[in-house]
């Protein structure tokens, strides 16, 4: 039987937790990178777009939506990454720590080597706006990883 995640649901419970702090194992971050990693394929990308040899593409904003549920503290960031070639919209997260950001970017891989932040914003939860097509990605993304990490 499928499971489907209601978005309405996960929205609810990263609210409800977004101020709660938890510590996780040290080694989770490389467990959910993995997780992530074998779960990405062009349903869960950006306009379906596939490169065997770039995985990641496409792959930023469900990877930062998944990271911030186990990461209930991080927030979701949105800026303009230049390649040398081309100006894009990329996601990922920050964790606020006083007047500090942290960077965890789990799909950064995508970008050519060289790669710059042109500017970014941290996107405030209540805006986030997605289409529906963008929630389901996001809700099989972290269906999969679930799952992986959950050992079904």
């Amino acid at each position: 039987m499928q499971h489907r995640i209601e978005f309405a649901a996960f929205q609810s419970a990263l609210q409800q937790a977004s101020s709660r702090r938890f510590s996780r194992p040290q080694d989770f971050m490389l467990r959910l990178r993995e997780a992530l990693t074998v779960s990405w394929d062009k349903r869960t990308a950006y306009l379906e777009v596939e490169q065997m040899e770039n995985p990641a593409l496409g792959q930023c904003y469900p990877t930062s939506r998944t990271v911030q549920h186990y990461y209930l503290e991080t927030e979701i960031i949105k800026g303009k990454v230049w390649t040398g070639k081309t100006l894009g919209v990329h996601f990922w997260n920050g964790l606020r720590s006083g007047d500090d950001w942290f960077h965890i970017d789990l799909t950064w891989q995508q970008f050519p080597v060289g790669s710059i932040i042109q500017e970014f914003v941290v996107i405030a939860r209540q805006e986030f706006n997605a289409s529906e097509a963008t929630i389901l990605r996001c809700e099989l993304l972290y269906k999969r990883v679930d799952d992986y990490l959950n050992g079904r």
